[in-house]
């Protein structure tokens, strides 16, 4: 799979002739041979289910590592050799990839699958404006990909009209439905297999372009097709958890009783689809709170489209709203884990709607005996490089701007019984240690003790030797 080098601009020219000379070369697809497929590739697009895909239908380019031509060959260094002999022209045109500046014409989403975009129930500007203590925050997470240790892979292979794909996906029918759209067949001719998923933490629950590609390829060279993505193509072809600005502002009685709530969010997502990561939806539920106001905007940047990444929104979102429970708490002066149990929503704090279970105040209360939280310093402030500072995180722009969790002042105090724990831990290694000296020193005493054995016998044997040549010499003289 060939890839763009631009972020953004039109493809001018694409020479693949020297491509096609090469030994083992059976077919170069771009967008001036692809087949046209029903309405331009986009007939399955429903985000997230089915997403928008680079089929090479057109020559524009709309993120850097964009898919932009395909070589098949009969073994693997033979189309390598050929994809880096495919020559390209662009007409660039400037990219947006500054967040910082896109975030200036964010806008709300038309939809979201995990409910509405802004939600809001009491008055939290009113409330947050009277609230005795306040805690008003900005926190900042960064692009994330998945990377699993087994990437993408495809085989696409047909037998008259029927496509067989064997895909390491995640969302097995959701391949063949999306597969079948976009290539204006009905769904019972194609037939998926995942015997092994490998690593996907998500990247692997959508159908990617790589796959129907693979699956035109095969259709095109009458023979089946593997297509494997390189771990360089795990960047943007495949999704990502997108970076977020999060604002979460808290107000409180001095009891502790949170009296308002705002959580605003900003993420990045791409030129081509809307993906958006609904890092506000756990402030919706995790207190109790009569003022509450959510949202959720996006900027577009000129990368490939977001997806899901291990616990989307909740990840990203309680980093934020519990960073700023912690600092909440500091403020009060009343324990992080007390301060939660005095705002522990027994009901939808919405709606009212009772859980259906819920365990969250058992899981607080046996974390705080198995980490000892009882015998916390709550009047030390935190240092000041720990609070404020920046955090390299991954990729591009990782930075916290109020890194308050609690680990710096909260949990680094053991009880008495790990205190104990650990000075075992420490005298039997300690005594371990000893051993494996003392087995040392013998071991080396016994080494010198040959050499000086070896040593010996060699001088004697030499003393022999000159004693029986002494003898030789008398004998001969007389």
């Amino acid at each position: 799979m060939v890839q763009s080098t631009v972020a953004k601009g039109t493809i001018t020219a694409l020479d693949a002739s020297a491509a096609q000379k090469v030994p083992g070369v059976l077919l170069v697809l771009s967008h001036l041979n692809a087949p046209k497929l029903p309405q331009g590739g986009r007939a399955a697009v429903k985000p997230p289910a089915g997403r928008v895909l680079s089929l090479l239908q057109d020559n524009v380019v709309h993120y850097n590592g964009q898919p932009i031509a395909m070589v098949v060959a009969d073994t693997f260094e033979h189309a390598v050799a050929a994809a880096e002999l495919i020559k390209v022209r662009y007409r660039e045109e400037r990219p947006e990839l500054d967040f910082e500046r896109a975030k200036g014409s964010a806008y709300a989403p038309k939809q979201m699958p995990q409910g509405e975009a802004a939600v809001a129930w009491g008055d939290a500007d009113k409330a947050l404006a009277a609230s005795p203590v306040r805690v008003e925050q900005t926190y900042a997470t960064p692009m994330e990909t998945h990377n699993p240790m087994e990437p993408h892979a495809t085989i696409a292979a047909w037998d008259g009209d029927r496509l067989t794909l064997y895909d390491s996906t995640q969302f097995i029918s959701g391949v063949r439905d999306t597969v079948a759209k976009t290539l204006g067949i009905s769904p019972e001719r194609v037939r998926v297999v995942s015997p092994f998923v490998g690593g996907g933490f998500g990247c692997k629950g959508s159908t990617w372009s790589h796959v129907v590609l693979a699956a035109i390829a095969a259709q095109r060279a009458g023979r089946p097709v593997k297509l494997a993505l390189a771990r360089p193509q795990m960047f943007g072809p495949v999704g990502g958890r997108p970076c977020t600005e999060q604002r979460v502002a808290l107000g409180a009685g001095r009891d502790g009783r949170l009296l308002a709530m705002k959580h605003d969010v900003i993420s990045h997502t791409s030129v081509m689809e809307d993906f958006t990561e609904p890092s506000a939806m756990p402030t919706r539920q995790l207190y109790a709170c009569a003022n509450v106001a959510t949202s959720h905007k996006l900027a577009q940047l000129n990368v490939g489209v977001p997806t899901f990444q291990r616990a989307p929104g909740e990840a990203s979102g309680t980093f934020a709203l519990e960073s700023a429970m912690d600092e909440l708490a500091y403020a009060l002066g009343i324990d992080p884990l007390e301060l939660r149990l005095r705002n522990y929503a027994e009901a939808d704090p919405r709606t009212g709607k009772p859980w259906s279970s819920k365990m969250l105040r058992e899981c607080y209360v046996d974390g705080a005996a198995r980490f000892g939280c009882g015998d916390r310093d709550l009047s030390r402030a935190p240092p000041a490089g720990e609070r404020d500072g920046a955090h390299p995180a991954r990729r591009h722009g990782g930075r916290a701007l109020r890194d308050a969790r609690p680990r710096h002042r909260y949990l680094h105090r053991h009880d008495a019984g790990r205190r104990r724990r650990a000075r075992h831990a420490a005298r039997a290694h300690r005594l371990r240690a000893r051993r494996y000296a003392h087995a040392a020193r013998r071991r080396l005493r016994r080494i010198d003790h040959r050499r000086e054995r070896r040593a010996r016998s060699k001088s004697g044997m030499r003393s022999g030797a000159r004693q029986e040549a002494g003898g030789d010499c008398r004998r001969q003289a007389e």
